[in-house]
């Protein structure tokens, strides 16, 4: 809760900022500077995603990792985005259920401190958290496209920096995504490997390109093999900076009006499709691991960005999510509450 509020007391500050100089940032949104700096939040947030992950104990669940990554993020985006399509009758839920459809490692960083969760639900979690961002970025980008084109949803300029025409570029993308990865990869394995300094340089000079090219996919497979060690302690730092900053230029864009019924039912309709996917995934676990990671969508950093991003392209994409990412987040608070008293009364008995 107490994370919660300092992003509330970020969203306010950049209200505030809003209303006392008069900046409208929605009328810079399709700016290159303004594209390009949420696509430096969102790579940091990726970035950081993958860098902390443990490889060897994720291996040991990896089907369910990977199911729950693809097949899972794909089954929650659909549920959330269809339901509310048809209930609010706005083919613009499609696009939003996927951009809240991750669940937020940072969020997740915090609750695996915590004694809830066994050993290897934590590693599922952590995991899980962590490559749903990335599946999540790519999934939007292809969304934007049909959206905009087959159903006819009226956008206000192309997503991202990196223009391509119709699903063939954005495939085509996808593949420059995984090659840029591999080329990273091939230099750092038989180059920069043990030799920090250039290791370094090589990460700085990934992170420009990924931004240039809006290439995030490449950019959180880099986050698994390139890993230099001073960055341990400095980036969940630079992160939480990143969320922030993210978070007062979500505020920035509040100042034009928040859409809180579309909002409350984006929020809602996550933690539900989070309920659906992780109790079905999990069968093979014990209950309280089930009902802890069925438990587990929180909304973050990514969900921020991708919104921020997106309304370069569709204007009141902010206006929805803003109020979604505090809802889910305070039904998380509360059913995990719930379900912890729960526990603890199942204990004493």
């Amino acid at each position: 809760m107490r994370r919660l509020a300092w992003l509330a007391l970020a969203v306010l500050i950049g209200l505030g900022t809003a209303a006392v100089t008069g900046v409208r940032i929605a009328d810079a949104t399709d700016s290159t500077p303004y594209l390009l700096a949420t696509a430096a939040l969102l790579a940091i947030g990726l970035y950081g995603s993958t860098y902390g992950i443990d490889l060897a104990a994720a291996r040991q669940d990896r089907r369910l990792i990977v199911t729950a990554v693809t097949v899972g993020v794909v089954v929650k985006a659909a549920v959330i985005g269809g339901s509310l399509a048809l209930a609010w009758q706005d083919p613009l839920f499609l696009l939003l259920g996927i951009v809240v459809a991750q669940i937020d490692p940072l969020s997740v960083a915090a609750l695996l401190g915590e004694d809830r969760l066994s050993p290897r639900a934590r590693t599922v979690l952590a995991a899980w958290s962590s490559f749903d961002d990335p599946i999540t970025v790519v999934l939007t980008v292809y969304a934007a496209a049909v959206t905009t084109g087959a159903l006819g949803l009226s956008g206000r300029g192309e997503q991202g920096v990196h223009v391509a025409d119709g699903l063939l570029a954005y495939a085509a993308d996808l593949g420059l995504n995984l090659a840029f990865a591999a080329v990273v990869w091939l230099l750092w394995r038989h180059g920069v490997r043990d030799r920090p300094r250039w290791a370094s340089i090589l990460l700085a000079a990934a992170v420009a390109v990924a931004v240039w090219q809006f290439w995030m996919l490449g950019l959180a497979l880099i986050g698994l093999f390139l890993r230099p060690a001073w960055l341990d302690r400095l980036l969940p730092r630079i992160t939480q900076g990143a969320l922030y900053a993210a978070t007062v230029l979500l505020g920035l864009l509040l100042i034009g009006g928040v859409a809180l019924p579309r909002g409350v039912t984006l929020g809602l309709a996550a933690f539900a499709a989070q309920i659906l996917v992780g109790w079905l995934l999990t069968r093979n676990m014990p209950a309280a691991d089930r009902l802890h990671l069925a438990f587990a969508q929180q909304n973050g950093i990514t969900a921020i960005i991708l919104a921020l991003r997106l309304e370069s392209q569709f204007a009141g994409v902010v206006a929805v999510v803003a109020p979604a990412i505090l809802v889910t987040n305070l039904t998380h608070h509360a059913a995990n509450h719930l379900l912890d008293r729960r526990a603890r009364v199942r204990a004493s008995a």
